[in-house]
């Protein structure tokens, strides 16, 4: 049976701009060894290009279909939904470009969804632009629902605060895509071409990559090289199961792949 990994990126691979320790030689081994792997990210912002020129820069060389953005999960989702259809945008980059290539137009009158991703361009007008069109019927939807690092300095407030204040002005909640929603969990498993059975889950967050994974169905693998500390493992009514320091940590085959086939 051949088995495979879905990634997080930040606080797996690297934190900001400065690589994990070994997860160099970790994405040369998956390479090395021919084990399917995808990069999944929350981040709707940048684009495929981007994620590939930001990993090249830390000396990590993988392709564009080794990446899977909420963006593009997004735009797969809505295309499914309503194909054609129309959006009126909070968010830059990667979601723009994902919509696009789905089929959706982008416009600034009556659109058929609000869509919120991140961006550091946000106005008040914008926000109250999709307020009116939300109470005039189009649906809202987030590409996640990542909190703020709540850091100072920080120039990106977390799609989770923007979605708060149009769900409090329009009181309909937002539809959210991104991890740990099954939407996006499916959809990048399938963009791996895996069965449930085959997929594992690799992520540093409790509560959107192990969550994830979990609901699904999916083997999980916490790392502690980025906000999870392992104390903080008792919290939570579910559990990963493999905790590492780091991806520098893993052996293959992953003790569940044995006897199977890789």
């Amino acid at each position: 049976m051949k088995h495979g990994l879905l990634i997080d990126m930040d606080g797996v691979i690297y934190g900001g701009d400065v690589m994990v320790p070994g997860a160099d030689r970790f994405i040369e081994t998956l390479l090395k060894e021919d084990i399917p792997f995808m990069f999944m990210t929350n981040n709707s912002q940048r684009s495929r290009t981007e994620v590939v020129r930001k990993l090249s820069k830390m000396g990590i060389e993988v392709t564009e279909g080794h990446v899977y953005t909420s963006a593009m999960a997004t735009g797969t989702y809505l295309a499914k939904q309503s194909p054609a259809g129309t959006a009126y945008v909070l968010g830059e980059g990667g979601l723009l470009t994902s919509l696009h290539e789905n089929g959706f137009s982008l416009v600034e009158t009556d659109p058929e969804y609000v869509v919120v991703g991140e961006g550091r361009n946000f106005t008040l007008e914008m926000v109250q632009k999709a307020v009116d069109y939300i109470l005039n019927g189009a649906k809202l939807v987030a590409t996640n629902r990542d909190p703020s690092p709540k850091k100072k300095g920080w120039n990106n407030l977390g799609i989770s605060a923007i979605a708060a204040m149009i769900e409090e002005a329009t009181g309909r909640e937002a539809f959210v895509v991104g991890k740990p929603s099954p939407v996006m969990m499916r959809s990048a498993r399938k963009a791996l071409g895996l069965e449930t059975a085959q997929t594992t889950v690799i992520g540093d967050t409790m509560t959107t990559d192990i969550q994830g994974g979990v609901q699904m169905g999916y083997k999980t693998i916490l790392t502690l090289s980025g906000v999870t500390k392992k104390e903080q493992l008792g919290h939570y009514a579910f559990k990963p199961d493999l905790v590492i320091q780091s991806v520098a940590d893993l052996e293959f085959p992953l003790p569940w792949w044995k006897n199977q086939g890789t």
